[in-house]
């Protein structure tokens, strides 16, 4: 992804807020934390150094570390000294699931996507001036300790009575599938990552997301009776829709930052689809947008939601954030396109195939009647609603009109071996070559 830094630097200017912990209240960040007035001293104060974890149970990250990264990022503009972490032992184990134990992935697979989750998350720190980011792997610091001095040296410090009131531990304590002690003991993992960010970097807070509080405090309270010493957390909320529904899934399926695991296209899409009632709280969380110009949206979702505005400038925000300028422009055009505002014989193959992938399909040869390829398609039910739908002029093959009820797809295929039909304004689908 290619560095956008006038996206991510839009708060540095922002005069709306009085400091970094004004600007994650504000925007909805702050669901709970250690002690707040110490936390917004320290904020405010000389540069701190602060980490978040990430661990590679997955070959990318997701829009719930998105959030976690633009948080990172937000503090870093402050002033402060960011740690990105990758769990490279971490990610051997996995944080406790609320259902069922984790599938262990193998210590290759863990490194292999160790350098890909690497790589996203340098793409939104910056690692230059004086307080550059750093990017560190717990793998370093405990891939040489024996059990035994893990046990001496960390787990001594750990009550199991504490220990099993952690809400991701009573959760699975308490249903049928149990827990193993691998996954008991990730807490403790999390914990010693913070002492030793803290003794190696002085690093002096952690962010996550608000169902890693328990991992959380672990470390706090870790750093406390093996140091002696005071150092905070921040919980940011678990982003859910308005109507109660998991935010980022559709069907089970996550919104991944690699494009290869979601496209730009369906990325820029997602976000374009966000309900009037979301929007505005998703612009505090996901962009850099400046307060005076999200309350500009808000006001223009109260009195004209059906402009879309706030959609428009949230996808096209988060989408160059993740993916660059380039890619959207690409998708803004393919969206354009689609619809007959653009040009479909500029897009590239790989635009068009993510463009149709969430359309209807249906396949054809050159002889093959564009009245039966609305049917395979959906778009109407028989031959007979087809040939009435090209005589009332509201069938589009490419954006050009089909006029003719006998036409056939003939050698009107873009780039890819694709075609798109349309009836109507609004109702797609996409043809591919048979």
């Amino acid at each position: 992804m290619p560095e956008t830094p006038s996206v991510l630097d839009r708060q540095r200017n922002d005069p709306s807020f009085s400091g970094v912990w004004d600007e994650l209240v504000w925007r909805g960040l702050v669901q709970v934390s250690t002690d707040a007035a110490a936390l917004e001293a320290v904020l405010a104060g000389p540069p701190i150094t602060y980490y978040c974890g990430f661990d590679p149970t997955a070959p990318s990250l997701h829009l719930g570390n998105l959030v976690q990264l633009l948080t990172l990022r937000r503090i870093q503009l402050a002033g402060h000294k960011p740690l990105g972490l990758i769990g490279g032992s971490t990610g051997l184990i996995g944080d406790p699931r609320p259902t069922a134990e984790r599938t262990l992935n193998t210590k290759d697979t863990v490194a292999e996507w160790v350098g890909y989750l690497r790589a996203q998350v340098e793409r939104f720190l910056s690692f230059e001036g004086d307080n550059a980011a750093r990017i560190v792997n717990n793998l370093d610091w405990t891939a040489g300790l024996s059990a035994i001095d893990f046990l001496r040296d960390v787990g001594k410090y750990f009550r199991v009575g504490t220990m099993i009131k952690k809400d991701a531990v009573s959760a699975r304590l308490n249903s049928d599938a149990g827990i193993s002690y691998t996954e008991f003991s990730y807490q403790i993992l999390q914990g010693f990552d913070f002492l030793e960010l803290y003794r190696q970097y002085g690093c002096v807070l952690q962010t996550g997301g608000s169902d890693q509080w328990g991992n959380l405090t672990s470390g706090t309270d870790l750093i406390h009776r093996a140091e002696g010493v005071s150092v905070h957390a921040i919980g940011t909320p678990l982003i859910t829709n308005s109507d109660g529904t998991k935010f980022g899934k559709s069907e089970g399926n996550a919104i991944w930052l690699d494009d290869t695991l979601t496209s730009p296209y369906a990325f820029y899409q997602f976000w374009l689809n966000t309900d009037d009632a979301d929007v505005i709280a998703r612009l505090k969380i996901f962009t850099f947008l400046p307060r005076a110009e999200i309350e500009r949206l808000e006001q223009a979702v109260a009195t004209e939601a059906f402009r879309r505005e706030a959609q428009h400038a949230l996808a096209s925000e988060v989408t160059e954030l993740v993916h660059g300028r380039a890619a959207l422009e690409a998708v803004i055009a393919a969206s354009e396109a689609l619809f007959g505002q653009g040009d479909l014989a500029g897009l590239d193959a790989a635009t068009l195939r993510s463009a149709i992938a969430e359309l209807p399909r249906a396949s054809g040869g050159p002889a093959t009647p564009v009245a039966q390829l609305l049917v395979d398609a959906g778009l109407t039910s028989s031959l007979g609603e087809s040939r009435r739908a090209i005589e009332q002029g509201g069938v589009y093959l490419n954006n050009a009109r089909v006029d003719d009820t006998g036409a056939v797809l003939g050698d009107n295929l873009l780039a890819g071996g694709i075609a798109v039909l349309r009836r109507g304004k609004r109702t797609l689908a996409g043809i591919l070559a048979a």
